[in-house]
């Protein structure tokens, strides 16, 4: 099953940057994307997202206020917010209006997808949840390292597959685990699953054996 997204924002070439971001994500669908939030409802009634990723601030509409109409008439749905400013107030003015994430646009492409994953799991994701250093976020390495981990690849095959040394390996898994807060390899791949660096399919892949 594939997370319905319906993206909405005024400015055309962050919605084509947002479109190919989400087709990569294999359990992400965007089901429809608005420039005009004039019809958002009807959209809605239309597509049934499972999330809206909406901007804050729009020429003619206010993206708070669209957001505390959506969760007050379709409670299922689940809003993150995207928006170019992180100030306090715009932050608390989500969780007021019932937003389950909030994101800001120069934050990592993993950061949104990571936001809408955990929102579609039920998470609330702000800024003081998904720290700026890299307490939380895995390199771009690290995440290749647990898509094999996930594989029940050993740490010998994932040397050969990466071109690194089996050191190097050891080192990505122990801060693998450190950042997902998790005690085995099993343990990272179920974390792992859970901030979103794995789908649904590569974890019952891993499971399955």
């Amino acid at each position: 099953m594939k997370i319905k997204v319906l993206l909405v924002d005024d400015h055309v070439l962050i919605l084509e940057g947002l479109i190919q971001l989400l087709k990569n994500e294999k359990d992400i669908e965007v089901v429809n994307t608005l420039s005009d939030p004039a019809s958002l409802f009807s959209v809605i009634q239309q597509t049934n997202p499972d999330i809206v990723v909406i901007d804050i601030r729009m020429k003619s509409f206010n993206g708070i206020e669209i957001t505390r109409n959506i969760v007050k008439e379709y409670p299922h749905i689940k809003v993150v917010i995207l928006s170019g400013y992180d100030d306090n107030e715009y932050v608390q003015a989500a969780r007021k209006a019932g937003a389950s994430a909030f994101v800001t646009k120069e934050k990592s492409n993993v950061e949104l997808v990571t936001a809408i994953k955990l929102s579609y799991q039920g998470y609330q994701v702000y800024p003081s949840d998904m720290d700026d250093d890299s307490s939380k976020i895995l390199t771009k390495k690290e995440r290749e390292v647990l898509k094999l981990i996930a594989e029940d690849k050993t740490n010998h095959e994932i040397s050969e597959i990466l071109m690194i040394s089996k050191r190097t390996v050891e080192r990505h898994i122990s801060s693998i685990l450190s950042k997902l807060n998790a005690d085995s390899r099993v343990g990272a791949v179920v974390n792992g699953h859970k901030m979103g660096y794995l789908s649904f399919h590569e974890i019952d892949r891993s499971f399955r054996k």
